[in-house]
């Protein structure tokens, strides 16, 4: 039953350039603190998790433990993206990207502050392991919910630029917590960096968390949420409270909203992510281990490869996001993917050439063309696939499903591939299969560059 006292929406919802601005900062912010986290964690299990939280096991089985507790805040990230992303299309967008900041900040800075096995024994890892769950749960409605945000808050013309801010946050939180690291390694002995060095960076990452949340506490809503038809008193209806609306008089906005058939949209979107997640895993995470051990070119060339085609993402990704502004999303995808496909083979053979200058040259490209320049359209196509009852929801799961997918599968299976075959190519097969996942999905979907982002059903 509908509650009578409820006000209808007030008209369109006014936001200056300052508002976009704070919306811009605070995406990007946002964005930069969760790969920073992740990297800050992903780096401290590799290095000293082991002999802090694992100590009474051999340096294998701490390893591999240290590597589990990284690996379940892959788990607590859908979960967050479930809950978070319900609750985002349900009573706005502000309050959750409040939440997932807070959970993120929060439970990395205690990680810091947590004690070791020295000191009380086996409820050392358990907290660990509980921390990186909480870690994992903000983390997985982030970037979505980001994403949205600033895909809602953006002028239409300039949707895919504004957007495109989400995926420099990825790049900034990589090099920042990279940075803290080698900065560590470089100047504390191994014995302070196991017994009190390792906690500094995510200390110190409590002074960025109180600067987000301060962000985000001051934050308009968007203006989006704001507008949609369906959202009254700053709650989105039920879909019974839509059903007896429509029963009383015929809207065929709400009506084009609650009828429509969900599945198209969220397929077409998990096959966009599904060849970026995938390239980023076989690019960022197998080929730096694959140059460092089959190739024996030494950790700091794939490495000293991705810090700087990270840094040249700090023009890449802008730049596509005005491409498709100018363009359309689906011919600059078409493009991209169709140059990926053209270049993996000639990638891998500039990597095994055993030359250090090429091996450089073709991971920067890759990783600019592949992986940076498909994030950065894949920010504003899948916010603007989805209608706006729905659209945190099934971006986070969107992303959620296709990186979990692409990225913890791809890894394990070109290490496989490579060693039955004991060559490279189907390293680069894969990058051709992932590519073509998102092709066939970018010629499939609508052209959606200026869609109305307040309409309630998806672009398909």
């Amino acid at each position: 039953m509908t509650d009578s006292t409820r006000t209808e929406p007030a008209g369109p919802a006014q936001r200056t350039t300052r508002d976009l601005t704070r919306a811009a900062v605070s995406g990007w912010l946002g964005t930069a603190m969760e790969f920073m986290d992740f990297q800050l964690y992903s780096l401290a299990a590799a290095i000293v998790f082991n002999k802090v939280f694992f100590p009474d096991v051999s340096p294998a089985i701490g390893l591999i433990a240290a590597m589990a507790t990284y690996g379940v805040g892959y788990v607590a990230r859908l979960a967050g993206a479930v809950y978070f992303g319900r609750m985002g299309d349900r009573i706005g967008r502000k309050k959750v990207l409040f939440l997932t900041i807070l959970l993120m900040g929060v439970s990395t800075t205690l990680i810091g502050a947590l004690p070791t096995y020295a000191t009380i024994g086996i409820l050392a890892p358990i907290l660990l392991v509980a921390l990186r769950l909480v870690q994992g749960f903000g983390a997985g409605a982030e970037i979505a919910g980001a994403t949205v945000m600033l895909a809602e808050y953006a002028p239409t013309k300039r949707r895919g630029l504004v957007s495109s801010l989400v995926s420099l946050g990825t790049n900034s939180g990589t090099l920042a917590a990279s940075g803290l690291w080698a900065i560590l390694l470089a100047t504390l002995s191994d014995e302070q960096l196991i017994e009190w060095g390792w906690r500094l960076p995510f200390l110190l990452s409590f002074g960025l968390m109180i600067f987000a949340v301060w962000l985000r506490r001051n934050l308009k809503e968007s203006p989006v949420f704001e507008e949609r038809p369906d959202v009254v008193d700053g709650v989105a209806m039920s879909r019974s409270e839509v059903e007896s609306s429509l029963a009383k008089k015929h809207e065929s906005v709400l009506e084009a909203g609650i009828r429509q058939r969900k599945g198209k949209a969220f397929f077409l979107a998990l096959g966009l992510r599904f060849g970026q997640a995938g390239n980023s895993g076989l690019v960022q995470t197998f080929l730096v281990g694959y140059i460092a051990t089959t190739l024996d070119a030494g950790r700091s060339i794939p490495t000293d490869a991705i810090l700087y085609g990270s840094l040249l993402g700090f023009v890449t990704v802008p730049l596509i996001g005005l491409l498709g502004d100018r363009y359309g999303r689906r011919p600059i995808y078409i493009g991209l993917t169709l140059l990926t496909i053209a270049f993996a083979f000639p990638m891998m053979l500039l990597i095994t050439s055993g030359s250090t200058a090429a091996l450089m040259l073709g991971m920067i490209l890759g990783l600019n063309v592949g992986v940076l320049g498909l994030f950065s359209l894949e920010s504003v196509t899948m916010a603007e696939l989805f209608g706006s009852r729905t659209r945190f929801t099934q971006l986070a799961l969107a992303k959620e499903i296709g990186g979990i997918l692409a990225t913890a599968i791809g890894p394990v299976l070109a290490a496989t591939l490579t060693a039955v075959t004991d060559s490279w190519w189907p390293i680069a097969a894969m990058l051709v299969v992932y590519s073509l996942i998102t092709l066939v999905s970018a010629v499939l979907a609508p052209e959606t560059r200026g869609r109305d982002l307040v309409r309630l059903e998806d672009a398909i």
